[in-house]
């Protein structure tokens, strides 16, 4: 595990990171979103740009506005998302973590970074030490993928909106997982059902839900 040391040394809390008119977006994608189950619930906009197929959604299934076709509001979002990846991108990081799986540590606020490719299997614990605007910021270079049933907690109680996934290329997040926070993937994203309190903002690719039910509960975030 990884204790107080990395909050030490850690530049966290001058790290500002804003996603502008994407923080609306529960669920934001580059080139289309593609769901598969009647079930999937969604909180927040939804939509793509600047291909801005959405298939398998219905209005009952977005607690916000589902944009069925181009607009300029998710081609300003997808501008405001550029805005807040190159933000993550360029924070210092503090701690290298790569080549090590993310399952089983307990880390406190700060920026942690893989070089490569970043894995969860089990669960990763975010330690808010008690204050409430805690923020973590995760740079990956290549792809993040989950394994099934992989947990992302945070304790205390802590804040979604400040903890932000900037993943070089693709996001896989396994079935029957809960997953925290903002995942800004340059390229893809795919979801195989569970449940993500935060954002799948995807800036070139597609944002796929393959087959089973996934909820994601955008939290209310102040900017």
């Amino acid at each position: 595990m990884l204790g107080t040391a990395a909050y030490a040394q850690s530049d966290i809390d001058n790290v500002n990171i804003t996603l502008g008119t994407a923080n609306k977006f529960g669920m934001l994608a580059g080139a289309s979103i593609a769901n598969k189950s009647a079930h999937t619930f969604i909180i927040g906009d939804v939509g793509s740009s600047p291909t801005c197929t959405v298939t398998g959604l219905k209005p009952s299934q977005v607690k916000g506005h589902l944009y069925l076709k181009c607009s300029p509001v998710t081609a300003k979002a997808q501008k405001d998302l550029t805005v807040a990846f190159d933000q993550a991108a360029d924070a210092h990081c503090d701690t290298d973590l790569t080549g090590k799986d993310l399952g089983g540590m307990k880390l406190v606020p700060g920026v942690y970074c893989f070089s490569t490719s970043a894995g969860l299997t089990g669960t990763l614990t975010l330690d808010t030490r008690g204050n409430p605007k805690s923020q973590w910021v995760f740079q990956i270079g290549t792809t993040l993928t989950t394994a099934n049933n992989s947990r992302v907690i945070m304790t205390p109680k802590g804040n979604e909106c400040n903890v932000y996934w900037q993943v070089g290329s693709s996001a896989t997040v396994g079935g029957g997982s809960i997953f925290r926070g903002d995942l800004m993937a340059h390229a893809s994203i795919t979801l195989n059902g569970g449940t993500l309190h935060g954002r799948a903002l995807a800036s070139t690719g597609a944002i796929t839900l393959p087959v089973v039910q996934e909820t994601i509960d955008r939290p209310r975030c102040v900017e």
